[in-house]
């Protein structure tokens, strides 16, 4: 078997664009993947169709020596753009091999250790009497680990750390009060602050009030979310940005994260993640997988969730507070995994177990978009 064509495909689906890559071989067994490097799919796209020029009239069973040549036939390798090609291109590769083979894609990683995988919701209300309630909704639903979003995440051309800081602690904690100790929560601050700003969140939280925070801060310095650990004992989860192995290597080996926000679509596929995954095993990491796109990439997490001992939650994006993203255009994407009130059930047909219609994909093209540029009150730029 040899692939014959790869055709990347950037289309709005919901409220954001995906970039999802078809893989078709000489066999006429195909798979899809989904790149993760979301407001730069045009880069990414590129790169994939750099890597086609010499992955075509090549074998797509060997995933990992493709991953090799990918990453290591380059003189500039690695980082955030080509890694969120690879990963695409690996996604679809295990998806042909399942096909081929006549198996779901977890097989090919040593097999189901779960029938159902874990999910957290997050609130879609921002810190207030709404997000309460959306707590209090989700808990009588039956889940069990819920997200906040920080104050201010919302607004579209401001944020102010220390205004933010303030009106979330206050929520959280009522929230905390409202539900109970039953429940899992954790606050999600999409690395706005800083060390100092992070530290005085965590230590206005009354103990035991929320069980982690994720990414309070930037990731290029590691040494940061150390001197952090120092000012806190709130599990951090880390990782939804790191690209490889090697920018997870000093967040594992010093023990720095307690949940690994690793995204599948990010970080090289599964070559890398299951190598990450077995890492974490290592140090009593559990994953809690990035996983904000499209249906692709949530059947990659869920095989992915499936086959790895170490595993906490994964991010869903389709719980009763979120239903307005139409990320799971079901017309779009025949197949998809299905849910069982929080969890998400492991599918059993070969490959992903996920289509695409291509033709409804045509009538949904490319936009440009941006994030918010978000300045603070003095008209500085900040982090978005």
């Amino acid at each position: 078997m040899k692939i014959s064509a790869i055709k990347p495909y950037i289309a709005r689906v919901g409220v954001r664009n995906q970039l999802v890559v078809k893989v078709e071989t000489d066999s006429g067994i195909y798979g899809w993947g989904e790149s993760g490097l979301s407001y730069r799919e045009k880069a990414v796209a590129a790169a994939i169709d750099h890597y086609a020029q010499f992955l075509l009239g090549k074998d797509p069973m060997r995933c990992g020596a493709l991953w090799q040549e990918m990453y290591r036939s380059q003189y500039f390798e690695g980082g955030r753009v080509l890694t969120a090609a690879i990963a695409a291109l690996d996604i679809a590769f295990h998806d042909i091999k399942g096909k081929a083979l006549g198996v779901p894609v977890y097989q090919l990683l040593g097999g189901k250790q779960r029938d159902l995988v874990p999910a957290f919701a997050t609130t879609s209300a921002e810190p207030g009497e709404a997000m309460v309630e959306q707590t209090v909704m989700l808990k009588d639903a039956g889940w069990n680990c819920v997200r906040f979003i920080a104050a201010g995440q919302e607004n579209d051309a401001h944020f102010e750390p220390r205004e933010s800081i303030a009106v979330t602690a206050e929520w959280v904690a009522r929230a905390r009060r409202e539900v109970g100790h039953a429940m899992t929560l954790g606050v999600e601050y999409h690395h706005r602050l800083s060390v100092a700003e992070a530290a005085s969140f965590c230590q206005k939280m009354p103990q035991g009030t929320i069980d982690f925070i994720e990414e309070a801060i930037r990731d290029e310095t590691p040494s940061a979310y150390e001197a952090l650990r120092k000012m806190t004992d709130i599990p951090f989860a880390i990782g939804e940005e790191f690209s490889s192995k090697w920018q997870f290597l000093p967040y594992i080996e010093r023990d720095i994260l307690q949940f690994s926000r690793i995204d599948i679509c990010n970080v090289g596929g599964f070559t890398e993640a299951m190598k990450v995954a077995g890492w974490c095993e290592a140090h009593y990491i559990d994953l809690m997988p990035h996983n904000p796109l499209g249906p692709i990439c949530t059947a990659a997490s869920v095989h992915l969730g499936a086959a790895v001992p170490n595993f906490a939650w994964l991010e869903c994006r389709q719980s009763p507070a979120e239903q307005h993203w139409g990320f799971d255009n079901t017309t779009l994407f025949p197949g998809q995994v299905q849910m069982d009130g929080a969890f998400y059930v492991v599918p059993d047909a070969p490959g992903l177990g996920v289509d695409v219609d291509e033709a409804e994909l045509a009538k949904m093209p490319f936009e440009y978009s941006e994030p918010p540029h978000l300045r603070r009150t003095d008209g500085s730029f900040t982090n978005w």
